[in-house]
């Protein structure tokens, strides 16, 4: 969609008013401009250009079924291309100055801002989000690459002079350069930010990119591509290719042109599968972000309906589907009964269905899979404790993936549901008997990567602070127990099983890690 003078609104994941009349009026513009997108057939983008698809899988809408499209099952040699592109166009934008580097990517966030509302319709009809969910994640996008555009300005392109022990015949310098050609790999649920989030992150800084996107949101992944091209990126330095993880992510992980890898995704395959795998010949720098099992504390001196509040948004935002989603909540005793009681009553008034209508705030989940998961949960929770709200499947809507938000009450601390992330809208609630507790329970995971606490007591929100292991944390936070960080407000990065660098998304250090430093010394 084309940019108006009008000022834009921003929306972001803590926006909790839906009335904007403006909005709804583009959004639904944009909705007919994407479904007029809807079922073509598309290739991968190699070198600057478009290949047409030798094999094709077939991806449909969780919402009703409906075709998204036929997208290019990539292979082997598709990857070994793109990577052969990539290297041959890495030396020329590394040399590129690094301030037209950051003109032609400050493109590149325009233009994915300009189209937002049709970007947000096609990744609600792709992936099952709603209306503010899915333009919040296209804008982020876009704000990831103003940010690391920002701080590779606000560093001089990361290049500073050093000491030279007084003597002025010697002049040194710090420079950090680019690796050369990257991997990302990218997961469906934020199918925009944590693709052009990383990529961008790997452009600014001067590498060349070859770019994975899920299947289950390939097309997110052509539209990324579309825009980079349209941004002038030069041929070869962006490159995406769709298609399985066992064909195209597996050459991605073994080819020896790749310099640089970044993952997003579960534990198993991004430690397991990759962290430990990636470097053969010497090491290489890989970047995998992981998932979390996120939990919110409530104090007895909390304010329970904004804690109730947070807990919902951040449980059943996009049905769970988040590494961010608050999956497990401690609560001291004397409080939990009048929590739970919020809890069910916010879950009860929650809209349901098809996630493009306007009204409506949960969509479905993403495939058959996902319902399975959520199905042996729930199976489980009736076993070896209570589902206090929720615990079905959900009849009359347009698909069989729709499910009940659920709050499960009664299990046993050591149960796995307490431990596993499920990627469902499901939340495990028990008492404590003190904050204590509470934040030892809340430790013992392998994760640290979101964390939520509610209190009006001063002292214990330091004590929170203090004791947490978690990379992100939120305190007394309606608009999000556990999720909503935003680039240059909020660095989302994980501690523990949740991440490996310690270097957050949006932050002011993410850059740097597609970076490596050479120290230069000259001498008159």
């Amino acid at each position: 969609m084309a940019a108006t003078s009008e000022p834009r609104l921003k929306i972001t994941y803590a926006t909790l008013r839906n009335d904007n009349e403006q909005l709804h009026a583009s959004y639904d513009a944009g909705l007919v401009t994407a479904r007029g997108e809807l079922g073509g057939t598309h290739g991968v983008f190699i070198n600057g250009e478009w290949r047409p698809a030798k094999g094709t899988f077939e991806k449909r809408s969780p919402i009703d079924g409906s075709l998204v499209g036929h997208f290019a099952k990539g292979t082997r040699a598709d990857v070994r291309d793109a990577v052969a592109a990539a290297r041959a166009a890495a030396p020329g934008w590394a040399r590129t100055p690094w301030l037209e580097r950051i003109a032609v990517m400050r493109r590149m966030a325009d233009l994915i801002s300009e189209r937002q509302m049709e970007l947000g319709a096609l990744m609600a009809i792709e992936v099952g989000k709603n209306r503010l969910e899915a333009l919040g994640d296209v804008e982020e996008t876009a704000d990831l690459i103003r940010y690391y555009c920002d701080q590779l300005e606000a560093n001089d392109g990361f290049e500073h002079s050093m000491g030279n022990l007084g003597d002025p015949t010697v002049h040194t310098r710090s420079v950090l350069k680019p690796h050369g050609v990257w991997a990302v790999i990218s997961p469906f649920n934020f199918p925009m930010a944590l693709s052009g989030g990383p990529a961008g992150g790997a452009l600014v800084a001067g590498n060349a990119v070859v770019y994975k996107p899920s299947s289950d949101a390939p097309l997110c992944g052509v539209k990324l591509a579309e825009i980079a091209d349209l941004a002038g990126l030069p041929r070869g330095v962006f490159n995406m290719v769709t298609g399985p993880g066992g064909t195209v992510g597996a050459e991605l992980q073994e080819n020896e042109g790749i310099d640089g890898l970044l993952f997003t995704g579960s534990y198993e395959i991004g430690f397991e599968q990759i962290f430990k795998t990636f470097s053969k010949r010497f090491p290489k720098p890989v970047v995998v972000e992981m998932g979390g099992k996120n939990p919110a504390i409530v104090s007895a001196r909390a304010d329970l309906e904004e804690a109730a509040e947070g807990i919902i948004r951040s449980s059943f935002g996009f049905a769970g589907q988040k590494c961010s989603a608050c999956s497990r909540v401690y609560v001291e005793a004397p409080v939990y009964a009048a929590l739970l009681e919020q809890l069910v009553a916010k879950t009860k008034a929650l809209t349901i269905g098809d996630p493009t209508e306007r009204k409506v705030w949960l969509g479905p989940l993403v495939n058959a899979a996902a319902v399975a998961t959520y199905d042996a949960a729930v199976a489980e929770a009736k076993r070896d404790g209570r589902i206090v709200f929720g615990g079905e499947r959900l009849k009359g809507m347009p698909s069989d993936l729709f499910v009940a938000p659920t709050i499960v009450a009664d299990l046993p601390f050591e149960h796995r549901i307490w431990r596993d992330e499920l990627f469902v809208p499901l939340v495990a609630v028990g008492p404590v008997k003190s904050l204590d507790e509470a934040f030892e329970r809340a430790n013992d995971t392998i994760y640290g990567l979101t964390a939520g606490f509610f209190s009006d007591d001063r002292e214990e929100v330091e004590r929170f602070k203090e004791a947490i292991e978690a990379g992100v944390i939120y305190i007394n936070r309606r608009a999000g127990a556990t999720t909503g960080a935003w680039p240059g407000i909020q660095p989302f990065g994980g501690w523990k099983g949740s991440g490996t660098t310690g270097k957050a998304s949006g932050g002011m250090y993410y850059v740097q890690q597609f970076m490596r430093e050479q120290s230069q010394t000259l001498v008159d």
